[in-house]
């Protein structure tokens, strides 16, 4: 397993520059995504994928460790969840994936959808899974994998549901972030349970009523968490995701300062 860490956890920070930190810090790699100033650019990203993404793989000063993809402008837009799928959707993932392969990141994730006017969580579900499976179709052979992430105000909000959405779509894996479970109350063996479907993961300290905490503030066990994750076989990227957004009361923590005990945490245990 290996360290990475998010690049919208540097609001204020450029690409290069968050980039720059991570290797700073001793990380391996960097979370790509569309956020803040370290943003990619997502209209050239859509047109000229592998020329971009070839760009970028070239001047990163460490690998690309995932490419988190949105649809629409936010989490809202052409969402996953919406029935009958919008065609656009498909198309600009085979962009995302081709971006992908070019900047060599091994993993996509993409989120599952909200609840629209009067649909159910099982409608909802239904929804993502006929979504989801042409573009896992898509991604088959290529080395990169599809995941979806569960997370706090979406439909799929319980490990039982997150374990349903991989039943229904062959070949997709979970982004695991144990906080959106735990700052709803799940216990963290119910969260584990999900290990075995881990294609990517998050880490951030959390606890009931709170997505993000300080280490010492939380009721995450991780090196336990980390112990289940070997344990099922997992050796893929372990994102660093303490961010400083207005989402769920996520402001007031030291992100540089919570990164580096996150990653003194991972290395403790890996050295025991």
């Amino acid at each position: 397993m290996k360290l990475s860490v998010t690049s919208w956890s540097f609001p204020q920070c450029d690409l290069a520059e968050a980039a720059s930190i991570a290797r700073a810090i001793g990380l391996d790699g960097i979370d790509l995504g569309y956020f803040y100033r370290a943003a990619l650019d997502k209209d050239r990203l859509l047109a000229e994928p592998q020329a971009y993404g070839a760009e970028l793989r070239r001047a990163l000063p460490l690998p690309a460790a995932n490419l988190y993809h949105l649809f629409g402008a936010d989490p809202a837009e052409r969402n996953l969840a919406q029935s009958p799928p919008d065609a656009r959707n498909l198309a600009d993932f085979n962009a995302a994936l081709a971006f992908c392969r070019a900047v060599g990141a091994p993993t996509i994730f993409v989120l599952p959808g909200l609840l629209g006017p009067g649909q159910s969580r099982a409608s909802a579900l239904a929804s993502t899974a006929e979504a989801l499976k042409p573009m896992v179709e898509a991604a088959d052979g290529t080395g990169v994998t599809v995941t979806v992430e569960p997370h706090v105000h979406s439909y799929l909000e319980s490990p039982e549901l997150a374990a349903a959405l991989i039943d229904k779509v062959p070949g997709l894996a979970l982004t695991l972030d144990p906080a959106h479970f735990a700052v709803i109350g799940y216990r963290q063996d119910e969260i584990e349970a999900l290990v075995p479907h881990a294609g990517h993961v998050h880490l951030r300290q959390a606890r009931p009523g709170a997505l993000q905490a300080k280490m010492e503030e939380g009721t995450l066990n991780f090196p336990a968490f980390f112990a289940a994750l070997r344990d099922a076989g997992y050796d893929g990227w372990l994102a660093i995701e303490y961010v400083h957004q207005a989402y769920m009361a996520t402001v007031h923590d030291d992100v540089l300062s919570e990164t580096v005990r996150m990653r003194d945490a991972f290395r403790a245990w890996s050295a025991a």
